[in-house]
């Protein structure tokens, strides 16, 4: 529901942070997101090697189910953010895509121990600077054609391949993922000692945050921000250690909580996420519709043109929705998918044999 938020935000034109405070905080809330979408599907697969107790079988699930995202990032997914077929000159290497290649990796991550890939996940993710440099010890004069393939490993200032944007990198993501794998070890102890074990991971690295947040945000007297903006607007292209710490560590602390959440919102996003593929695949088109009758009730016209590489929106200021705008967008495409989402997890449960839909 969070990530909905924020691309509604995309298909109003409204800038991404900023700089007003009600902006930049319908931004921020939606960082969590894409931390979590990854660490718990490390997660995910963890518990899932429990149930199948089949090492090969799990790495061929992680492998087919990950091709497929990437295809589906390439095709499906890239047609449903733009509606148009010029994939030559704009394909999106976005968070699917990520997903899906860190989902391949896996599959081969996943023969070692669980902890033992859980303490990989984590070098990863402390020393991930270190992959900047690697084309440095690369001759100059394949430095640039050795580019095109490691800018999608981990940005370090070189060109990329023509017409892909890259916004998701694979490094640190895939350590965020073996971290969420190695911590499937700590959800399979008794409550007792697994509540105790995530109220320690998240509250040290909220507070991590804050420390060596606080101290970085001091010294940067060149931004004219507040002191709290500058504190939580920390890089998310490819995610700094900082930001992940920001966000995983709140999701690990309520770990406890949402375990036992009941209640009618407890309800509704269970909803979701039983069917999460079914939920993304359907909510980037639906959103982009509503986008364009908007358009067509507020102008005349429904503007297709700003879209054409979305989630870059070329939007003109004096288009740009307002925030009450965008929310209640965002209100009534939830419930669209509420309801769909809904019929097709009661069809899923119906039909536990079909192998197929249990990859959306």
């Amino acid at each position: 529901m969070l990530m909905a938020i924020d691309h509604v935000r995309v298909y109003s034109g409204l800038p991404a942070g900023g700089p007003q405070p009600g902006i930049f905080l319908t931004r921020w809330v939606t960082h969590f997101c894409a931390p979590g979408f990854v660490f718990f599907a490390g997660t995910s697969a963890f518990l899932y090697g429990l149930k199948l107790n089949n090492v090969k079988a799990l790495s061929g699930f992680l492998f087919s189910r990950g091709l497929l995202l990437v295809i589906l990032e390439l095709t499906l997914i890239r047609f449903f953010w733009t509606f148009n077929f010029d994939y030559a000159s704009f394909t999106l290497a976005g968070v699917i895509w990520m997903l899906g290649w860190c989902m391949i990796i896996m599959a081969t991550m996943v023969r070692m121990k669980a902890k033992t890939v859980g303490i990989v996940g984590l070098i990863i993710i402390l020393f991930q600077q270190l992959f900047a440099h690697v084309p440095q010890i690369i001759p100059v004069s394949f430095r640039q054609q050795f580019g095109w393939f490691w800018e999608f490993i981990y940005s370090s200032g070189l060109e990329g391949p023509p017409g892909i944007s890259i916004l998701y990198v694979i490094v640190p993501w895939i350590g965020v993922m073996a971290a969420g794998y190695g911590f499937g070890l700590v959800l399979i102890k008794n409550e007792r000692v697994r509540n105790k074990i995530c109220w320690r991971i998240g509250l040290s690295a909220i507070a991590l945050f804050i420390i060596i947040g606080s101290i970085v945000a001091s010294r940067n007297n060149e931004s004219p921000a507040p002191f709290w903006m500058r504190l939580l607007n920390q890089q998310k292209y490819p995610p700094s250690q900082l930001y992940l710490f920001m966000t995983i560590g709140p999701l690990i602390a309520l770990i406890p909580f949402a375990e036992n959440a009941k209640g009618w919102l407890a309800n509704v996003l269970s909803v979701f996420g039983r069917v999460p593929m079914f939920y993304y695949l359907l909510h980037i088109p639906l959103i982009h519709l509503s986008a364009l009758l908007v358009n067509t009730i507020r102008t005349g016209s429904p503007h297709q043109e700003f879209y054409h590489t979305s989630p870059y929106t070329q939007m003109p200021e004096g288009y740009r929705w307002n925030l009450g705008l965008l929310y209640l967008d965002f209100f009534i495409v939830v419930l669209i998918l509420y309801f769909l989402c809904k019929a097709f997890g009661n069809y899923k449960a119906g039909h536990g044999n079909n192998k197929l839909l249990k990859y959306i």
